[in-house]
């Protein structure tokens, strides 16, 4: 009976062991799951997508994350930063790989809703100004290029240009200090609107006797954007009570 108490123990012990074990692995596996992804884990996508271009592709080389050199008649010299997002670290890492080779390529982690910062217009325009390539590798290993690393001259927008221009032009002194974003700005349009507005804060007139010190009274009179204005007879326009509250509200900025 003792024999068979102390196999049985021993198995129980054994099994006790066993599942511990098992514990262990699953343990192992969990953490390995649930561990935050790391840049190292961008490169072996990255460099077999170059290699698919030609090129031999090394790891760590004298500080760049990965270099990449194809020979030909003149030896291609490819330098690649790998980072998990998009951000100012890796454009200056870029910058300053770009005396050193051919091409500067930058790989990030592609996000999962498919709408950061290495989706963002202003980060594509950035690269393409810089004339850096930009790849997207998602979770899965598959590889996106963004952006190709080419010289890019920017296309004039004449538009913009004159747009920026007449505003500068039209816009009287400097009423608005630069970096503000919670307060209404102080446009040209706005200068004109309160100027109309406060030769209407006595009594109605016509647009024909504001045109003299304010250009575009009739259009401002008429379009009426802030609801300044109304008209109490045909041609002839007064003063709202918002116009008033307006004329109130911006008098430190007017001067």
């Amino acid at each position: 009976m003792t024999l068979k108490r102390d196999a049985a123990a021993c198995a129980c012990r054994s099994v006790r062991r066993f599942c511990a074990g098992r514990e262990d692995v699953e343990d192992a596996r969990r953490t390995i799951r649930n561990a935050p992804p790391l840049e190292s884990d961008l490169y072996h996508p990255v460099k077999s997508y170059l290699e698919t271009l030609g090129f031999d592709v090394k790891g760590e080389v004298c500080g760049c994350d990965l270099v990449a050199v194809r020979d030909g008649e003149r030896a291609a010299l490819v330098i690649a930063e790998l980072k998990m997002s998009f951000n100012l670290e890796l454009v200056l890492q870029a910058v300053d790989r770009m005396a050193a080779c051919d091409e500067v390529w930058l790989a990030v982690r592609a996000s999962r809703t498919g709408r950061g910062r290495e989706r963002d217009r202003r980060a594509l325009k950035l690269c393409r100004r810089l004339g850096v390539g930009l790849l997207s590798v998602s979770a899965t290993g598959r590889v996106d290029p963004l952006v190709a690393p080419e010289p890019w001259t920017p296309r004039p927008d004449k538009k913009r240009r004159s747009r920026i221009m007449t505003e500068h032009r039209k816009r009287q002194g400097d009423p608005v200090r630069g970096g503000g974003t919670r307060k209404p700005i102080m446009t040209a349009y706005r200068q004109q609107a309160l100027a109309c507005a406060a030769a209407l804060s006595d009594e109605p007139g016509r647009p024909r006797d504001l045109r003299t010190a304010m250009p575009d009274a009739a259009k401002i009179l008429q379009r009426n954007v802030y609801g300044w204005f109304e008209r109490v007879d045909r041609g002839v326009y007064g003063l709202t009570a918002s116009g008033r509250a307006a004329l109130a509200a911006w008098a430190t900025a007017r001067g």
